[in-house]
């Protein structure tokens, strides 16, 4: 391990209970160890990360070991896991960013080799993530409870950027805005692509719901085919529809359904299926697209033997039923529409939903 790595390990190892209760949240602490699923924050307790010991050495803190695969590892590898980051670079910016360190100076006589990225490539939507920060106590995390959505465990494929670039069009300069960034990931957990909202720095109203007052307040970029913003890891029950919002209303009465949001009626359609799925919960917008992705869903997800069950909001989408009803009432129209047995597997039945 090279001298930048082993001092940020050993700087995350000395908080090791903060960046496990940060990164993998699904998990709880037991004694000198946080236990959790697997270093994809999968709830379960095949995971053990020790909180406590010596900087190195057998015992060390921040070192952990997935008792079901072998796999072992300290926290940097977490923080790459969790943030689906491939270039240690990338993992190593998230750990300063974590710790509040700042860069490291570069060796005199070097510069930046990172050539620049194409816009609206996937390496840029990679880019403008990792230079992202997580949501709490950020104006992100202030919009979406401006929503009504106050259940945000599990939602570390968004972050929040400060001064995001928006640009009208290509004769007008460009602007910044702070912005709600989510992830866009593959099957294999990879970022192909961001979708961006610009938000309001100067508070919530009625009609923009907290969005920034400016043409366009939603743009993606990169791959999106086939590909979604994820929350939670998908085993053989899931839930997909268009919207990033409508989905975290669901996720608020169905804390443990892994969701995907496909950004769009078109790619919501055309959304691949994981391998192991067998039941999908269709979230279908209450418009003329709405119908039609969830009819080519339906057809699709029939030839792949997935089971297909929709779900309906009453208004335009599930996000204004829970503005407008409530937590309570979305809880109840939600539940009538479960299979029997997905109920009690994924329903909150009390009022609240996953952890803020």
């Amino acid at each position: 391990m090279s001298g930048h790595a082993g001092e940020l390990a050993r700087r995350l190892a000395r908080e090791a209970e903060a960046v496990c209760r940060h990164y993998l949240s699904s998990g709880r602490r037991e004694g000198r160890y946080w236990m959790v699923g697997d270093v994809k924050n999968t709830p379960g307790r095949s995971m053990f990360v020790r909180l406590s010991g010596p900087e190195s050495g057998k015992g060390a803190a921040g070192k952990w070991t997935d008792a079901a695969t072998g796999e072992h590892g300290d926290l940097l590898d977490v923080i790459g896991a969790i943030c689906a980051l491939d270039d240690f670079r990338d993992v190593e910016a998230e750990a300063r960013r974590f710790l509040s360190l700042p860069r490291p100076q570069p060796y005199p006589g070097l510069t930046p080799c990172l050539s620049p990225a194409a816009t609206g490539s996937p390496e840029s939507a990679r880019r403008l993530f990792a230079m992202s920060k997580p949501i709490p106590r950020t104006l992100v995390e202030t919009y979406l409870r401006n929503r009504g959505i106050t259940a945000l465990h599990g939602t570390v494929s968004m972050r929040f950027n400060p001064r995001c670039y928006y640009r009208p069009d290509r004769d007008v300069p460009t602007e910044t805005w702070p912005a709600m960034i989510a992830a866009v990931t593959d099957l294999d957990g990879r970022i192909t692509g961001a979708h961006r909202t610009w938000l309001d720095p100067d508070g919530f109203d009625p009609v923009r719901l907290g969005k920034a007052p400016i043409e366009s307040p939603r743009r993606a970029m990169g791959h999106l085919l086939g590909n979604a913003v994820r929350f939670g890891i998908v085993h053989d029950v899931a839930a997909a529809g268009e919207g990033i919002e409508t989905m975290l209303s669901l996720g608020c009465v169905m804390p443990d359904m892994p969701m995907m949001a496909a950004l769009s009626a078109a790619h919501l359609a055309a959304i691949l299926f994981p391998a192991t799925l067998r039941r999908l919960y269709v979230v279908r917008d209450n418009d003329p697209a709405g119908d039609a992705a969830m009819a080519t869903l339906f057809d699709r997800a029939q030839e792949a033997r997935i089971d297909a069950v929709a779900l309906s909001p009453h208004g335009d989408d599930f996000n204004a039923d829970l503005r407008r009803f409530g937590i309570d009432a979305l809880r109840a129209a939600v539940r009538v529409r479960l299979v029997p047995e997905d109920v009690a597997r994924f329903m909150c039945v009390q009022a609240g939903g996953r952890n803020g």
